[in-house]
């Protein structure tokens, strides 16, 4: 996940929020227009209230001017809010989040005045490098403030609130005589158990952290919709569906298009693994055409199925691909799987990470203090201070995830240069997706390359092994990937009301994913909340975004290698032409439509899950073949 920081600084001295805000900068406020001799007909970039006002008209020179402060700015208050972040993600005291707070309410209104300010010059010819940092300046904050001081404040402290108690979270089941489990120990038992009543124990308790945080929810969809409104959007959700270089309405129907493509995929491995788990856990449990429930899928919201390939396994007597196995008995500690992954992006000509990145990134759970553990990338400083933030254990999840944390601190390195406002990805959808196109990468022949397998059969038995845990990870994700996102913008809309938070979750879940609450819910949990970014305030149709492009940007790079034969036996390690490639793309951040970045990779300017199908087509002839005389869908 890309770390937005939060913004602004903690001081020494007491100042006035205004002062705070620009403290950071030598430059000036963003610019407010100046009066002159009265002109009753409004120029472009005018209202016809500003010209009766007798404001001086806003020229191409004054908006390039504008940018470059606001760039300035931006740097600056970035710089220093993503130091008060990182405090208070890697040591939760209340004092760190009531700094984080701070900056988070002086970012807001910085933000605030700035989208005003670029909106003045709407109307005008400008350049191209400079409408598009206008455009972003519009686009800059997932959590528009209200204008009132007083408001901006308290949604400050719900939203850092929020997050900290999320990191906070843990269960302490009577059972254990005050023991208490974090979310870790709790994912580990929905990972390694088979035993229902356990799976159920740490499912409810988990979800039991969450109902604390429906309150303060609903408060900040409040104010969080009047921010949006102030800024020119009928709503957060809209807001959201506006980073995407089309309307909200045509972005939501090309999302549509994308999950259309993909759900008969996921329809027959749904079927399938239903099947294996009714074998394990009986028809009173699961049946026939039903919904599964979200407690046995192996993950804590059924959005990765990974840890159920013991029981999925199409060919159990073909040798082993147990990389966390190999972890464990090879004794890699946290760093060494870090450097494992540097390794690779330097193998395509990419650069090695800096000295700081080691000295300065958090790799693994502190004993001592509350943290929250959620992997994230970050650059500091937009200046390449790049980090990982994880609690790293010797398995396969944590040894891809960070391949995938690593994707995001490349993207930083090669954009960092740009101005700030440039400082993204092509969407969001493209930062989550490369460090996921280079994990593509870990086959069983790289990771025999790298000698963390000592085989790696090549076999259509073998293959089919591989692209089952494949599926459990990329294809079990896709419908998780898109509902989250679905249910806020609802949310956002006023078409779910507070009274309905719950209901509308599962309705959604059990239509789109196929997977129903365990036990009986209501109105009293707030389940959404038990997931990170939801209390954390992190859009997450990106990471559907990702699980398609990845494919495709993949597809791309390996065309780019030379590589032929079936694309999931493909990988780009070592290869230079495709590092050129991947590197031309990275450096051009977000200073283009993303279809002109997606050009500069693939040859094609959408998003097609054609490439996704390819690689799973051999998959779906066993799963079609032992799925015979199953019913389907639920």
């Amino acid at each position: 996940m890309k770390q937005r920081p939060y913004a602004s600084i903690a001081l020494a001295a007491p100042l006035t929020l205004a002062a705070a805000v620009f403290a950071c900068s030598s430059a000036p406020p963003p610019p407010t227009p100046t009066t002159a001799a009265a002109a009753a007909t409004p120029t472009p970039g005018q209202t016809q209230a500003q010209a009766a006002a007798g404001e001086t008209p806003p020229t191409a020179e004054e908006a390039q001017g504008f940018t470059v402060r606001v760039n300035d700015d931006l740097k600056k208050l970035w710089t220093a809010s993503a130091r008060a972040a990182w405090v208070n993600k890697t040591y939760i005291t209340d004092d760190t989040t009531a700094i984080s707070a701070a900056a988070e309410e002086a970012n807001m209104e910085y933000l605030g005045t700035a989208i005003t300010g670029a909106t003045r010059f709407d109307g005008l010819t400008l350049s191209e490098p400079v409408a598009r940092q206008l455009k972003l300046i519009k686009l800059s904050t997932t959590l528009p403030a209200p204008a009132d001081a007083k408001k901006r404040a308290e949604l400050a402290q719900i939203a850092v609130s929020m997050e900290a108690d999320y990191g906070k979270g843990k269960y302490c089941p009577a059972r254990l005589g005050g023991k208490c489990l974090n979310l870790d120990e709790l994912s580990n038992i929905m990972g390694k158990s088979r035993k229902y009543d356990e799976l159920l124990d740490a499912w409810t308790g988990w979800h039991s952290i969450a109902p604390p945080l429906r309150e303060r929810y609903t408060r900040y969809v409040e104010l969080g919709n009047e921010g949006a409104r102030s800024i020119g959007f009928s709503d957060v959700g809209a807001l959201w569906r506006s980073g995407y270089d089309m309307t909200p309405e045509a972005f939501e129907a090309d999302t549509e298009r994308l999950w259309n493509q993909v759900k008969p995929l996921y329809d027959e491995l749904h079927c399938l693994v239903r099947s294996k788990l009714r074998k394990v856990y009986g028809k009173d449990k699961i049946g026939d055409k039903a919904p599964i429930p979200a407690h046995l899928l192996g993950n804590m919201w059924a959005q990765d199925w990974s840890n159920l390939y013991d029981l999925v396994t199409p060919y159990p007597k073909e040798a082993s691909l147990d990389v966390t196995k190999a972890l464990v008995d090879k004794k890699v500690d946290a760093v060494e799987m870090v450097k494992m992954g540097e390794r690779f992006f330097t193998s395509l000509g990419l650069d090695n990470l800096p000295k700081t990145f080691w000295e300065r990134s958090m790799f693994v759970r502190p004993r001592d203090r509350d943290v929250v553990c959620h992997a994230s990338a970050w650059d500091v400083t937009y200046g390449g201070d790049i980090r990982i933030k994880m609690c790293i254990e010797p398995k396969e999840e944590d040894f891809i995830t960070i391949h995938h944390e690593l994707g995001h601190n490349y993207y930083y390195a090669y954009y960092y240069t740009l101005p700030v406002l440039f400082q993204s990805g092509a969407n969001d959808g493209f930062h989550e997706g490369i460090g996921d196109t280079i994990a593509l990468s870990v086959t069983p022949g790289y990771l025999k390359t790298i000698g963390l397998l000592k085989d790696a059969p090549q076999n259509p038995k073998a293959e089919t092994n591989f692209l089952m845990k494949q599926a459990l990870a990329k294809i079990a994700f896709l419908p998780f990937g898109k509902l989250i996102d679905q249910w806020r913008w609802d949310v956002f809309a006023g078409k779910t009301p507070p009274g309905k938070y719950n209901e509308a979750w599962w309705n959604l879940r059990q239509k789109t994913q196929g997977v129903s609450a365990p036990v009986p819910r209501s109105e009293k949990d707030f389940d959404p909340g038990a997931k990170f970014h939801v209390p954390g305030g992190t859009p997450y149709t990106r990471y559907f975004l990702a699980h398609i492009y990845q494919f495709q940007f993949h597809r791309a790079l390996c065309k780019a290698a030379g590589h032929t034969g079936p694309l999931h036996t493909c990988s780009i390690y070592g290869n230079k032409a495709a590092g050129d490639k991947l590197k031309a793309m990275l450096a051009m951040g977000a200073s283009k439509p993303w279809p002109e970045a997606m050009k500069a990779i693939s040859g094609e300017t959408q998003g097609d899950a054609s490439a996704i199908l390819e690689y799973f087509e051999p998959l779906r002839k066993f799963i079609r073949e032992e799925s015979k005389g199953e019913t389907c869908g639920w």
